[in-house]
């Protein structure tokens, strides 16, 4: 059909026919397809877009797939398609690694997420953009991309003065063993409260901050001792939440430090920074404060220190020019928009962010509690990104026990692990990710509608059936997966129709990354799943051609639903 439009499109002779024309497939209640095409190309070529479909339909090459053309309403393409066409594309489909998806050409890929801050918890807030980040690493290293990930920790400030002057006083031992114990937050508090009630340890925080900056030996290693333990407590959270970050793409502020004179000293090379009240700013166009002054960009302070803008740009332009990234996302919530846009602008001023190099800000909005605020504990505390995930996984525990008792200890742990982590994951990504959303957990932990238990159990139900088959008539999977797939009932027609839209969803969600709508598609695959297997018999089919087709169905959907479920890092059980 693309070759169709697009061929139209050339006749025309429009300037827009160069590139192939997407016919805008979508299922449809008349016929198997229904394209929309005509209706955007009547625009472009100022034509009525029943005369488009007319003429797609004259130059529609006859294949095996297409059975019927028709026109429909203002110029909607009707497609039925020939008896044994689902089958064999189906059977295409279940050939591909991809399950269909062409993968695009390889990009070179950074993505800035999580970013927790050194001596402190992770908390609550951390967990969007980290699951968030997680799903565009795996979404965009499934499809062949090199993806380069990046932590960008709070590792430096002057908050570090005091958080060092307070280790001191502790002794390294006793620091050691309290920040190793995961209470970075009690540490931080008692080293605010110190600075804040004594102007003796201001003094020596301020000294240190002092000596930090100067590049002070013994400073330094103290400095370094915070990062490590902190950055062994996030290993731990990470591995509760089962995300692919593994200590290597831990860059912290710091690590651009280096990089920051050069930065600025480029830019006013470029004659792009100017003075403002003493600071060294760039004034990105188009932006401006409640007053309707042109609002700047701070590179570097009036007291000579550079501020996070700085750090922002330092890394930007590395990430363009050394790393030489095609796609820099960065997965940072919705209130920082601005900035990032500021930032974006500034690169491309000065010429580091330049096609075909694009950088996305990939906001999220807040986690909220069943009263609409910020979710916080009984006590009004911030929540510890670890006690949540623990609580999840203590829930889906209770309830696996008691709806399979038959599970043995170690498969109730393991299926334990996988439902309370996907129902945390699922539950954020299935809300669309720009918005707020409520964490609830007996709505998240609920084996009905569109959950994570109700996917993970769609899966293991169809490997049970299979398993099932199996046993009782002696099939073995490599004859399931070589038989052919014949699509008769009409429950059968709308999962193989189903299954065909994955390639589609996925191509969708790599541009928006909008994760929701691959957590929909999937809630949709299960949900035909279920009517296909309420109205065509699987273990007791008719036949054995229809019990091996059905079978392959099976087989093809647990598999379509554990890859997308991987792609959320979410895992499929067999059993549940």
């Amino acid at each position: 059909m693309s070759a169709a439009f697009t061929q139209v499109a050339r006749n025309s002779g429009s300037d827009a026919s160069v590139h192939p024309v997407d016919p805008v497939l979508q299922a449809s209640r008349h016929a198997d397809f229904q394209a929309n095409a005509a209706m955007a190309m009547a625009k472009a070529l100022k034509k009525n877009p029943r005369e488009i479909a007319a003429a797609v339909i004259e130059v529609v090459e006859a294949d095996e797939l297409i059975d019927k053309l028709e026109i429909a309403g203002p110029g909607f393409i009707n497609i039925t398609l020939a008896a044994g066409a689902l089958g064999g594309m189906l059977e295409e489909q279940r050939a591909d690694t991809l399950l269909g998806f062409e993968p695009p050409e390889r990009q070179t890929i950074v993505i800035d997420y999580s970013a927790p801050n050194v001596a402190k918890e992770m908390h609550v807030g951390h967990l969007r953009s980290t699951i968030i980040g997680d799903a565009c690493v795996r979404l965009l290293e499934w499809q062949g991309h090199e993806v380069l990930r990046r932590n960008h920790l709070g590792d430096w400030g002057t908050p570090f003065g005091m958080l060092i002057e307070h280790l001191l006083d502790l002794g390294e031992t006793e620091a050691t063993q309290e920040l190793s114990q995961g209470d970075l937050n009690g540490f931080y508090r008692a080293a605010r409260q110190k600075f804040e009630a004594s102007e003796e340890f201001q003094t020596r925080a301020r000294n240190r901050v002092v000596s930090l900056q100067s590049g002070d030996a013994e400073t330094l290693r103290l400095w370094k001792l915070l990062i490590e333990q902190s950055q062994k407590y996030f290993m731990q959270v990470y591995g509760q939440l089962e995300v692919r970050l593994d200590g290597s793409e831990f860059v912290g502020e710091s690590a651009y430090n280096d990089e920051l004179a050069p930065t600025l000293e480029e830019l006013r090379n470029l004659g792009l920074i100017q003075t403002s009240d003493g600071a060294e700013c760039l004034f990105p166009p188009g932006f401006r404060n409640r007053d309707g002054e042109p609002l700047p960009l701070i590179v570097r302070k009036r007291d000579g220190g550079y501020g996070y803008a700085a750090t922002d740009l330092a890394a930007l332009r590395q990430r363009t020019q050394a790393l030489h990234a095609d796609r820099l996302l960065y997965v940072v919530g919705s209130p920082q928009s601005q900035h990032l846009e500021m930032v974006y602008e500034a690169g491309r001023m000065a010429g580091w962010l330049k096609p075909p190099a694009t950088a996305e800000h990939i906001a999220f909005g807040s986690v909220l509690g069943a009263d609409g605020k910020m979710f916080k504990s009984r006590t009004g505390d911030t929540i510890r990104l670890s006690d949540l995930v623990n609580e999840a996984i203590e829930r889906a525990a209770a309830t696996i026990e008691e709806k399979n008792p038959e599970l043995s200890t170690e498969e109730r742990a393991e299926v334990a692990q996988m439902v309370g982590i996907g129902a945390v994951k699922y539950a954020d990504l299935s809300s669309e990710r720009t918005r707020d959303y409520v964490f609830d957990f007996d709505r998240m932990l609920a084996l009905e509608g569109n959950t994570a238990p109700y996917m993970q159990y769609a899966h293991a139900r169809v490997q049970s059936i299979v398993r099932r088959a199996m046993a009782s008539h002696g099939i073995g999977e490599d004859e399931i997966d070589q038989a052919p797939m014949v699509i008769a009932d009409e429950a059968e027609k709308a999962l193989a129709m189903q299954l065909l839209r994955f390639a589609n969803v996925i191509e969708e969600v790599s541009g928006s990354l909008l994760f929701h709508r691959l957590a929909t598609y999937l809630f949709d695959l299960a949900t035909a799943y279920s009517s296909f297997y309420n109205s065509c018999p699987v273990v007791d089919a008719p036949d054995a051609e229809t019990r091996l087709s059905r079978l392959a169905l099976c087989r093809l959907t647990a598999r379509t639903l554990a890859t997308g479920l991987s792609l959320l890092g979410i895992r499929a059980p067999e059993r549940m």
